[in-house]
């Protein structure tokens, strides 16, 4: 009997979007931005009344259910590069104490993050942003989420060129947007222009990388980065933008993926990387040129040979007399005192605070005379910078106990596997990166960690389920970015150290030539690392349908 003929996928028409994607008919019924102006009415009929949708639609201003699902609310301000005066730090921290029971934290996206907001304080919150000129507008949902850039930039005497001034531009034109408030999902902007990509280009939608060519500002671009379960280091589109065409170029490329159907019918392959995935670079360069209506210039963008810096430390700007300090933040935990208290310090000499993409934050402006004595009262607030290295690098996503996704301790459990470790090798892991994630969505980057944590569940001998999380080796980013591989499945929690110490003690002992860790697991194989970490490699995909 002949073969029967491929079937053919129906066309993507907003009547196929619509019969299969029902957040595309939630928008469609109604706009999400225009939820503020219905919160006395949702407020009014009281929390447990509020239709799904409407909750789905607070995303737009950046709200989620915190877990569990019982009348609060997490809220994600916007900070364009992480840059905040004074001020803005200080109304952050009042907010925090007087709605969210004091507590704060500082995300991968150089957001903060607040938690425990009730629906019928919502108005109050949002007039006290306001009033601070702080905005939450496209914070989640199908919009263009916050612009991520060198937390240094301006300061650093290495950086290119100077592009805060664009990414706040960026920012005016993008966040709050009409046209850019309904993307077929959320949409990741990266700009800077410093020496070692700090900002991790290799994991956004769209990265704007600064070069300089013949004398000329402008950027590098690359596209289709992203991790949650479909990982995808981003590609280079091969053009040289001009600084003064950053926006024309970012709304081209956002707007061929966006009025593409195809990218609309399944919120799962929703994401650019996915059309990256289907035409290419290449194919991307000839949507968006066509769009422009004209030919860009090309660009290969060089590689570097340095790693990306979290810019930890006591560091001289180019501002001749001031420093910079870079300040770990324990997995990215504060309180609403703590941020009123650097922001008073902050604002006594002029400078202001800046948050990292490792979670962390910088203190910017610091008069050289007076570094021993911010120093000293950085500590006293709880910020002491004489910690152990791998502090600032250990990234936690948020996690238990606020998130409605997250299948494990995050943030804790980070904690306590980092305590771990210090105690038993010192600061012979200080450049040790340590990712971990509550569920697949990666929010802390578990797939480019030196090594990465997935939340999950396992079953002891008695078949009851138990707290597990899978283990990832050789993710990477920088001069060799690369996405890791699950080769340890299911480890009890209770069995991550002695997992965990296994590979270090390894590599700590068999490195070559000072090899990094990475470059460590890269020359081993996973049977190897298996016994270092006596544990089971699992078996690949290729393994598995050879078997």
């Amino acid at each position: 009997m002949a073969a029967a003929p491929p079937r053919q996928k129906e066309p993507a028409t907003w009547e196929l979007v619509l019969k299969r994607n029902p957040v595309e008919r939630l928008k469609q019924a109604k706009a999400p931005l225009g939820i503020r102006d219905e919160l006395p009415a949702l407020i009014a009929m009281g929390y447990e009344s509020v239709p799904e949708e409407d909750v789905v639609r607070l995303q737009w201003w950046g709200l989620y259910h915190d877990k569990p699902k019982v009348g609060t609310f997490m809220l994600r301000l916007k900070i364009p590069s992480g840059i905040l005066p004074p001020a803005k730090l200080r109304a952050i921290g009042e907010v925090s104490n007087r709605y969210g029971r004091g507590h704060t934290e500082l995300s991968t996206r150089q957001c903060i993050q607040l938690h425990w907001l009730r629906l019928e304080e919502l108005p109050n919150i949002f007039a006290d942003l306001d009033a601070a000129g702080i905005t939450t507008a496209g914070g989640c949902g199908d919009t263009v989420r916050n612009i991520t850039g060198c937390p240094v930039a301006g300061l650093d005497a290495h950086e290119l060129f100077d592009c805060t001034e664009l990414v706040a531009e960026v920012a005016n034109f993008f966040y709050g947007n009409p046209d850019f408030t309904n993307l077929p999902r959320k949409h990741k902007y990266t700009i800077a222009s410093c020496a070692d990509r700090c900002n991790a280009p290799e994991i956004n939608c769209v990265s704007l990388i600064g070069v300089v060519k013949d004398g000329r500002e402008g950027f590098a671009v690359k596209v289709g980065g992203g991790l949650s379960s479909v990982p995808r280091i981003a590609r280079d589109l091969g053009v040289f933008v001009p600084a003064d065409e950053a926006i024309e170029i970012l709304s081209a490329i956002t707007n061929v993926w966006s009025e593409d159907l195809r990218y609309r019918v399944s919120r799962v392959k929703a994401r650019l990387k996915f059309m990256v995935d289907d035409i290419g670079a290449e194919g991307m360069r000839e949507r968006v040129e066509a769009r422009l209506g004209r030919t860009l210039e090309d660009f290969e963008l060089p590689p570097i040979d340095v790693q990306p810096s979290n810019h930890v430390g006591v560091h001289a700007q180019k501002q001749v007399g001031l420093s910079y300090i870079g300040v770990p933040v324990r997995v990215g935990l504060a309180s609403g005192d703590q941020l009123i208290a650097v922001a008073d310090l902050v604002g006594s000499f002029g400078g202001d605070l800046r948050i990292t993409r490792q979670q962390n934050f910088v203190v910017t402006g610091v008069p050289n005379e007076h570094i021993g004595e911010v120093v000293a009262r950085l500590e006293e607030i709880g910020f002491p910078l004489a910690t152990n290295n791998v502090w600032a690098n250990s990234i936690g996503c948020t996690g238990e106990p606020h998130c409605n996704f997250s299948v494990g301790e995050t943030k804790q459990r980070l904690g306590r596997l980092v305590d771990h470790l210090e105690g038993v090798f010192g600061e012979r892991i200080a450049d040790l990166r340590l990712h971990l994630d509550g569920c697949p969505h990666a929010c802390a980057q578990h797939w480019v960690g030196d090594l990465g944590f997935q939340g999950t569940t396992g079953k002891d001998a008695d078949g009851r389920r138990l707290p597990a999380y899978d283990i990832f080796v050789r993710g990477s980013l920088g001069p060799d970015p690369a996405i890791a591989r699950p080769v340890f499945r299911r480890v009890a929690s209770d069995g991550l150290e002695a997992a965990v110490e296994g590979l270090i003690q390894g590599w700590l002992d068999g490195r070559r030539n000072e090899e990094s860790f990475t470059e460590f697991q890269c020359r081993l194989s996973d049977q190897e690392l298996g016994v270092l970490a006596q544990l089971e490699p699992a078996r690949s995909r290729r393994e598995v349908g050879a078997a």
